[in-house]
């Protein structure tokens, strides 16, 4: 479902910050060359994540699928020069292709790739470890994820879940991953140590703040 026209979705590309060549030959190549390449989170959502990480000064970043690299080259570029982000990517090819995405890039050194199941890598970290949090990976372990990232993020911390609307079947969810979301977006929602904002933006951009 396309929730906003191809003609203003490409307006609000023309009108935001644009992408280094860099990430643009990336963007290209992903489209030519992967199978699914709408896995791409796109200017749209990784500029978005670029302010969050400005705005909030966030300096300890979480990726939960990392697909060719993108999402996570955009953030590495907001944040300062001591940040870090740690990328969890099951999918081996996709952990090469965005390991020789970053190498030509400048921001390299505070990319930290870990390759296996999310789930399992998760249990690696320390709580209250993380300031923002963003997770673009598969839809059933959603609620998984959003549960054990909660821990994991500070006080204050951001979350920022893509795909929150599913091409709309949300609405009516009657396979596993829509079904996965709608529980997810309950769990946020009905959290009182939350405060959360579902935009739809490209296919749904669910954001939670962690209040204590």
């Amino acid at each position: 479902m396309q929730f906003v026209s191809e003609d203003i979705e490409q307006y609000c590309k023309d009108y935001s910050g644009q992408d280094n060549d860099l990430l643009k030959e990336l963007t290209k190549t992903t489209w030519e060359t992967e199978e699914i390449p709408q896995m791409l989170c796109g200017p749209l959502v990784g500029g978005l994540l670029q302010f969050l990480i400005k705005i909030t000064g966030a300096v300890n970043v979480l990726e939960i699928g990392m697909f060719t690299g993108y999402s996570a080259l955009k953030m590495a570029e907001a944040l300062p020069s001591h940040g870090e982000i740690h990328c969890c990517e099951l999918d081996e090819k996709h952990v090469k292709t965005a390991t020789s995405w970053f190498e030509k890039s400048n921001v390299n050194n505070k990319i930290k790739v870990h390759q296996g199941e999310a789930v399992k890598t998760l249990e690696e970290f320390k709580e209250r470890s993380f300031d923002l949090m963003f997770v673009d990976a598969d839809k059933v372990n959603y609620p998984k994820y959003h549960q054990k990232g909660m821990t994991l993020l500070k006080k204050g911390g951001l979350a920022v879940f893509d795909n929150m609307l599913w091409s709309g079947t949300v609405l009516n969810p009657d396979d596993r991953e829509s079904k996965a979301l709608r529980e997810t977006a309950e769990l946020i929602k009905n959290n009182p140590r939350l405060e959360q904002l579902l935009l739809p933006v490209r296919d749904g951009v669910m954001i939670y703040r962690k209040l204590k």
